[in-house]
């Protein structure tokens, strides 16, 4: 399906007068990583598909300072985090939709602290409620039979209790939806977590990335499932490792619900 795709800015509808529903906070990932933008377009074209009013800050976004304070600088993340306060203030932002679970746990969590508190979703909880809704509709059987495993990433999983509403949208599938030996409560991290996305691991027996992915290609699925674009990146990573990249898709729950219909 060709879908015509345009996300306004903030900047453009508060100019007309308008208010969005909700922000999209798009995230570093999101908005400069290759392969994290295509996750991004594919949860823009499901909000436009439900009919929902969305912006995003564009150039006013900046990084949530969540990698700063995961690496011990909680000066600087103090610096980006009362500057995308006050944009966001500014705005009167209520209402904001995440793909990445750091910036949805920084936003949520650890805004509040610093006089910005809003009503911060990840996307497999806004996606979920749409399906409720009855706005997001998920047709076609591109997926039906195939063995899906998620992987929890850790910021939406341990941390916000999260574990319900992606398996609920990979369920409208009609897929198999297989768990790894350890998942939810007991899940392995990818390997990006805590700032550690952005250097070379210490030394040890094996990359954390790798014994992940070992863990979900032992499921035998035919796609791995992700809710974060660093988990994303790992998992892919992993899979390369293997030599598995053409037996197994490393996919975004936005990706596989926008591809659904996709025969």
């Amino acid at each position: 399906m060709t879908e015509t795709l345009h996300v306004p800015t903030l900047a453009e509808m508060t100019q007309r007068g308008e208010k969005p529903d909700v922000l999209f906070w798009v995230g570093c990932a999101g908005s400069f990583d290759d392969r994290a933008k295509k996750i991004t377009k594919a949860f823009a074209r499901l909000l436009q598909r439900s009919g929902v009013s969305f912006a995003v800050l564009g150039a006013e976004e900046s990084c949530t300072g969540d990698p700063a304070r995961r690496a011990g600088n909680e000066f600087l993340f103090q610096m980006q985090a009362l500057a995308n306060i006050e944009v966001l203030n500014a705005y009167e932002v209520q209402r904001i939709v995440t793909t990445c679970p750091h910036c949805f746990n920084t936003l949520k969590n650890e805004y509040p602290e610093l006089g910005g508190t809003y009503e911060v979703f990840h996307h497999t909880q806004y996606l979920q409620t749409l399906l409720k809704e009855g706005r997001l509709k998920v047709e076609g059987g591109a997926f039906k039979g195939k063995r899906i495993v998620f992987h929890d990433p850790c910021y939406l999983g341990r941390v916000n209790q999260e574990y319900e509403a992606p398996r609920a949208l990979l369920s409208t599938l009609e897929s198999e939806l297989i768990e790894m030996r350890r998942c939810k409560k007991q899940g392995l991290c990818c390997g990006a977590g805590g700032a550690q996305m952005f250097k070379e691991p210490e030394p040890g027996n094996r990359d954390i990335n790798h014994e992940r992915a070992e863990e979900a290609l032992a499921t035998e699925p035919a796609i791995i499932a992700t809710g974060c674009p660093f988990c994303n990146t790992m998992m892919t990573d992993g899979v390369k490792h293997f030599e598995k990249e053409g037996q197994v898709q490393v996919l975004d729950i936005a990706e596989a619900i926008a591809q659904a219909d996709e025969l």
